[in-house]
Parts: structure tokens; C-alpha cells; sequence
């Protein structure tokens, strides 16, 4: 639950804090007649993610136990990490101008005199945010799925986790509209970047473990500890230390080299990067034209 909680908290109010911001500027420019092109963007490509993943989940579970199953979720694993890591530093880097480039592209869009423009800008926006949770999904999915004891429960436990990490981030971005609350994305960000980090190099030891099954890495196979009889990987705890933390009961010297050579890179950057920075502008101070 919580790492799917986690991932749509953090991908759902970025994607809902861009609706806002849009719908805030438009409000404030007297141009409401684009909501529904707005809402008609994020709908499609809310719809065109959501297919997208049932489809790429279907055709893996069509080979399951096979080569092409472990390459495919291997491939999702390093897919997933990277895009997380990106997706970490880039908005730590570009959140204090996120409201006025939605804006200037809102300004481009208009003046086109095509309500398609709106349309793509939101489509977009939104389907980007879609894409990277629909591949962090996967990779969690793959990751819980490899357990032993996976069940129903562990199943409705992801869905769960998703389904109230984007119920809070609409939430928050409801807030954000309606009362122009100011929220400090920079230590919000910052915070579940590092939580994101963990996660990442989780994904990383995973994608280690699955190339070195395929013969990929021949080396470090070697265990380093075996704690399956303290906390088995397959359990309701060590399921979510796994998923949290990238623990393994039974890990070999090259997914631990890999884990901590992950976070120590990684991370020490993405540390050194956002200590001491100047937090960006509040987001509903600048989006929203109304307050003026």
C-alpha cells in the first residue's frame, strides 16, 4: 500500500497541481469557455494511461515464468528508476517557474485560436505525469509479484494505496484552486524525492537480481545474508520494506553494491543539490489571477 500511496501522491499532485494552475490563469483571464478543453485533455489522457497499462500488464502475465517475462520486468525496472531519479531532480530544479511556463504556453494556445491547442497543452501535461506512474505502477506491481506469498490481499493493498494517495493529492489540489492556499512545494518535493530515491534503488538491486537470473551479470552472486527465517521478503512487513526500501532476505553482493552505490550517488547529488536552496515562489500566489 504504502509504496503505490507514495507514487500516486507525488505523480497525482503534480499532475493535478498543473490542472489547477491552468484553471486558475484561465479563470483569471476571463477565458473559462477552455475549461472543458482542459477537462476533455486530462480525461483522454487519463483514459489512454489507464489502457495502456492493462494492456502492457496483460501481455506480460500472458508469458509468465518465461524469458520474455523477466526481460520485460527487468526493462521496466531500469525504465522506472532512471524516470524517477529525472523526474526527482528536474522538478526540484523547475518548480519555482512551473507556473508561469503553464502560463505562457495557456498564452500560446489561446492566441492560436484553435481550442485544440488547450486541449494538446493539458493532454500532455497530464499524460506525461500518467506514463511515468503507469511505468512506476509496473515496476511495483512486478516487484510484489515476484513474492512467494502474493494474494488478492496484496493486490487490493496496491490498489488501495493508489486509489488514497490520488484522492489526497486532488485534495491538495482542490485547496490549491479554491482557497489559494500556499503550499511549499520545495519541501514537499523535497521530501518525497528522498522517499522516491529509496524506491529507485530498490528498482536498481531488482533489475540486478533479474539480469543476473538471465545470466546478464555472471558475477557477485554471492548472498550476503539470509534474514528469510527473521523477515521473509514474502511477508505483509517484509513485502513493504522491499517495495519501501528495496530490502531482500537474500540479497547477493552485487544488488547490494548496486543498492548503496545507487543511493550514495544518487542521492548524495540530489542532497547537495536542494540543501541551502531558496524555496521557489507559492504556487497559488502565482496562478492564481483571481486574488488580484
Amino acid at each position: 500500500m504504502i509504496p503505490t500511496f507514495v507514487i500516486f501522491l507525488r505523480e497525482g499532485i503534480e499532475a493535478s497541481m498543473i490542472v489547477a494552475i491552468l484553471l486558475a490563469y484561465l479563470d483569471g483571464i476571463g477565458q473559462r469557455r477552455y475549461f472543458r478543453d482542459v477537462y476533455t485533455g486530462v480525461g483522454a489522457a487519463m483514459l489512454l494511461i489507464l489502457v495502456g497499462g492493462i494492456a502492457a500488464y496483460v501481455f506480460v502475465k500472458s508469458y509468465d515464468g518465461s524469458t520474455v517475462q523477466t526481460v520485460f520486468e527487468t526493462v521496466t525496472y531500469v525504465v522506472a528508476a532512471v524516470a524517477l531519479t529525472y523526474m526527482t531532480f528536474w522538478m526540484q530544479s523547475h518548480a519555482a517557474n512551473l507556473t508561469k511556463e503553464l502560463q505562457r504556453r495557456s498564452d500560446d494556445a489561446i492566441s492560436s485560436g484553435s481550442r485544440l491547442g488547450m486541449f494538446a497543452l493539458a493532454f500532455t501535461s497530464v499524460g506525461r505525469e500518467g506514463l511515468e506512474t503507469m511505468v512506476f505502477t509496473l515496476a511495483i506491481v512486478f516487484a510484489n509479484a515476484e513474492q512467494a506469498a502474493t494474494s488478492r490481499g496484496s493486490t487490493r493493498q496496491l490498489i488501495l494505496g493508489a486509489v488514497v494517495g490520488l484522492a489526497v493529492a486532488l485534495a491538495c489540489a482542490a485547496a490549491i484552486y479554491r482557497f489559494g492556499r500556499r503550499m511549499n512545494m520545495r519541501r514537499f518535493f523535497r521530501v518525497l524525492g528522498l522517499i522516491l530515491m529509496f524506491f529507485a534503488a530498490g528498482l536498481v538491486a531488482d533489475a540486478v537480481e533479474n539480469m543476473q537470473q538471465l545470466g546478464w551479470l555472471p558475477w557477485g552472486r554471492s548472498v550476503v545474508w539470509d534474514t528469510s527465517t527473521f523477515m521473509s521478503e514474502a511477508s505483509s512487513v517484509g513485502d513493504v520494506f522491499h517495495s519501501l526500501l528495496g530490502y531482500a532476505d537474500q540479497p547477493t553482493v552485487l544488488q547490494v553494491i548496486a543498492w548503496c552505490a545507487y543511493l550514495a550517488i544518487a542521492g548524495g547529488l540530489y542532497a547537495r543539490r536542494t540543501r541551502g536552496r531558496r524555496p521557489p515562489a507559492p504556487v497559488a500566489a502565482s496562478a492564481s489571477g483571481r486574488a488580484s
